[in-house]
């Protein structure tokens, strides 16, 4: 299994290149079953999830060409199989998103119920109760959702909470529905904008994607496109989390700022001087940090996905900072493993208070989700020591090439096997 070793206390110069977002190529892979036609994808990033997703189309009847350079050619002559099999989703929440379109576009589908990252309960209710108001007939049996429709029917949908997921199910099943859907409190996140200019490419028509408002006229048929997945705002924010603990300075390129200005407002409010271009931003770690108190909200809020990686930042600042999680429940699984590092940190509920600045020695620790991982590599950064850090799978699931962009950066990072 393999494992990655970071020895902490070097400094961080030179550029570091941010890929295509994960989150917005994973949806934008899937919406290839609405189409007869080649869909070609560029910006994709090298990661597990993809590889996931793609298996997952291959065994739907999709043909997945993948080339160098972040480039995926997907066409479907005709569909072999309507049924998403547990062994192929249990590992990614996002593997759930095929109801939708095979949906539509079949009229029946059969999906097991998602896994991924343990982090909460994420209940998938609202995909489902969307689907419902739809037209679908749907019911869970034996650990597999089955959805029949003759055709799908626009209707007014509410969601009561903002739901990135859900919105982009509803967003592709809506697409080929009869007449026209209004999504209410939709999630405003850039994948799922980025999900709906590719559908948009593709011919469809769909009005307020970004906004808390969607529209979509339903149309009967989709040609192919070429699109170029977004840049990743979270492995961006990732990065210029390290580079406000080591910059020296640090650039990160090929990210596109606007899309998270939460986490760069909190970053320069902690005392980090950012110098912000139209896709690239320095980072200079300053002397020192002052704590500032965080809470997750959704987009335009600033994202849980960078919560963990935070913390870390709040280790080494001066003061107390609070963070708050509204978003997930069971979010704080990485505190135990940098209170081994030796942070102070203290858990209640849903807010943790973060004590700093504590200087950090390096530790074995173990990844226990994605964004978990991350955060360990940035302790590791800081600590004095080797860090080794366990379950490298999690990160390999949405971070493409981390090792060798820090390395490349100036720090001493390796991957090895046990």
């Amino acid at each position: 299994m393999e494992k990655l070793r970071v020895e902490g206390g070097k400094k961080l110069s030179g550029k570091v290149r941010v890929g295509g977002a994960k989150n917005a190529a994973l949806p934008a892979l899937v919406a290839s079953l609405m189409t007869d036609e080649p869909l070609h994808l560029s910006n994709v990033p090298d990661v597990r999830d993809v590889a996931t997703i793609c298996r997952l189309l291959e065994h739907l009847g999709v043909g997945v060409e993948r080339k160098p350079g972040g480039e995926i050619i997907t066409n479907v002559d005709h569909l072999t199989s309507c049924e998403a099999p547990y062994d192929l989703v249990k590992t990614m929440r996002a593997s759930f998103l095929v109801l939708g379109p095979l949906l539509a576009r079949t009229g029946q589908a059969r999906v097991s119920l998602p896994g991924g990252c343990a982090i909460g309960a994420r209940p998938v209710d609202r995909h489902l109760s969307a689907l419902a108001r739809l037209g679908a007939d749907l019911r869970v049996e034996h650990g597999y959702v089955v959805a029949e429709a003759d055709r799908l029917r626009g209707a007014e949908i509410l969601f009561d909470v903002p739901t990135v997921g859900g919105t982009e199910n509803c967003l592709m099943a809506a697409t080929f529905a009869e007449g026209t859907t209004v999504i209410h409190n939709a999630a405003r996140e850039p994948e799922v904008e980025d999900l709906a200019n590719l559908l948009i490419s593709m011919g469809a028509d769909i009005e307020g994607a970004g906004t808390d408002t969607i529209i979509i006229h339903g149309v009967d048929s989709l040609d192919g496109a070429e699109h170029s997945v977004i840049p990743d705002r979270i492995e961006a924010g990732t990065y210029v989390v390290a580079g406000a603990l080591l910059g020296a300075p640090l650039e990160v390129t090929h990210c596109h700022p606007p899309h998270f200005e939460a986490v760069l407002d909190k970053v320069s409010e902690a005392g980090v001087e950012l110098t912000v271009g139209e896709s690239s931003i320095r980072v200079t770690a300053p002397e020192s940090l002052q704590s500032t108190d965080m809470k997750t909200q959704p987009h335009p809020g600033f994202p849980t996905d960078m919560q963990a990686q935070y913390m870390v930042l709040m280790t080494q600042a001066t003061g107390s900072s609070i963070i708050a999680e509204t978003i997930f429940e069971n979010r704080f699984m990485h505190v135990p493993e940098l209170s081994r590092m030796g942070a102070d940190i203290s858990i209640d509920g849903h807010t943790a208070v973060v004590r700093g600045p504590s200087p950090l020695s390096g530790a074995k620790v173990m990844a226990t989700d994605l964004r978990a991982s991350a955060s360990l590599v940035l302790a590791g950064l800081v600590a004095s020591g080797p860090t080794i850090i366990d379950r490298l799978y999690h990160l390999d699931r949405g971070y493409e090439g981390l090792a060798s962009k820090l390395s490349s950066a100036g720090a001493d990072v390796e991957r090895f096997s046990d």
